[in-house]
């Protein structure tokens, strides 16, 4: 498992520098800060953190490591800011703040490539559970006409893209390589989800870092007593939750299945007469956990009904006289389809049924 860890926003120059990304990043991050009172004490700057690596490595130099630690997989919801081209921002999918599911995987040489597959088990499983079954998948190597973009030696980044590239091959998975996809320090595995309407979005990304941990000095007490330098791997599952948010609404044009939907349920009582019994039964769904609201707005029947579709909320319980005195519901989907009159406990069969097997279709 993960332990979560939690870091600044902000970073002091010689830390980007140390990194590399004042080097090969800097037009991406956002301009410096600095402060009045502490430049009399010493001359410093301060950069808001375009990502999360720079202080996960602190945290591992923060004490001596064995390799009986290893491997240490640290995970954050971090908040980090790059500065894009105001031509390039798009709504939710494109932002310059954004909030990443950031991981980073500290292991010995002899555990890495577990590590890799572990996350795309987890990576493969997770896009096919949101319903992402289309999945383009890119190698991001060097670009090999500008390597000067990239931190560390030739003989390392070879090594680290021949073992991405060997992984892939070795699980029978179809890949394309993208020259000068790789990041600065280390090439990467990156599946792009595939929406509805045929567009690439960035999810998960493992990128394999033999860089930093060098620059960093971070070594590990070996077995055999001795100094060894851990391999270093950069992992996010959804990538940007905002662009993620954004991808899953344009994947299912906002009709999300049962288990996603911010409401599940909408109860509908005919007269004002059926407004305690809706009450109960909102009672009821909510001890189960289910997201329910009663619609008791002076609106008609058809009216509710009609607004509760625009929502794509996914299934409509009318209740009328009929309803309340034999203790059931009438069920109605968002796709218009009727399903008649349900038992209490057989809807809620049904539907604690999707939700705890994830399924990503309605009961009819």
């Amino acid at each position: 498992g993960y332990q979560y860890v939690y870091t600044p926003h902000i970073g002091m120059s010689n830390l980007w520098e140390k990194s590399g990304h004042l080097s090969f990043f800097k037009e991406n991050m956002y301009p410096p800060m600095s402060m009045e009172q502490k430049d009399q004490e010493e001359k410093t700057t301060y950069y808001v953190k375009p990502m999360s690596c720079p202080f996960h490595v602190q945290i591992y130099k923060s004490r001596p490591r064995s390799y009986r630690e290893l491997p240490l997989r640290w995970c954050e919801l971090g908040n980090v800011y790059r500065y894009e081209e105001s031509g390039v921002l798009h709504g939710m999918l494109r932002v310059r703040g954004f909030t990443q599911d950031d991981a980073h995987i500290i292991c010995r040489e002899d555990q890495f490539v577990d590590e890799v597959n572990k996350i795309l088990d987890f990576a493969l499983e997770m896009n096919k559970t949101l319903g992402f079954d289309k999945l383009n998948v890119y190698l991001s190597v060097r670009d090999p006409d500008n390597k000067e973009k990239y931190v560390g030696e030739e003989r390392i980044w070879q090594l680290a893209e021949k073992t991405l590239d060997e992984i892939l091959k070795k699980r029978n998975i179809e890949f394309k390589t993208e020259a000068g996809g790789a990041k600065f320090y280390g090439p990467a595995i990156d599946l792009k989800a595939v929406d509805a309407m045929g567009r690439e979005w960035q999810g998960t990304t493992i990128q394999l870092d033999m860089n930093l941990p060098s620059r960093f000095g971070m070594t590990y007490m070996g077995q055999d007593g001795q100094e060894h330098t851990p391999i270093m791997l950069h992992r996010t599952l959804l990538g940007s939750m905002e662009r993620f948010v954004g991808t899953l609404i344009e994947q299912f044009a906002g009709a999300f299945p049962v288990w996603l939907s911010p409401v599940q349920i909408k109860i509908i009582p005919i007269t004002d007469s059926q407004f305690d019994y809706a009450r109960k039964i909102e009672q009821q769904f909510k001890e189960l956990n289910l997201r329910v609201d009663v619609d008791d707005r002076p609106e008609t029947m058809q009216a509710r009904i009609r607004d509760a579709q625009l929502e794509k909320i996914p299934y409509m319980l009318i209740l009328g006289k009929r309803e309340m005195e034999a203790s059931t519901v009438a069920v109605r989907q968002r796709d218009g389809q009727d399903l008649g009159t349900m038992a209490i406990n057989d809807f809620i069969a049904k539907v604690t049924d999707q939700i705890a097997t994830k399924s990503l279709n309605l009961i009819k």
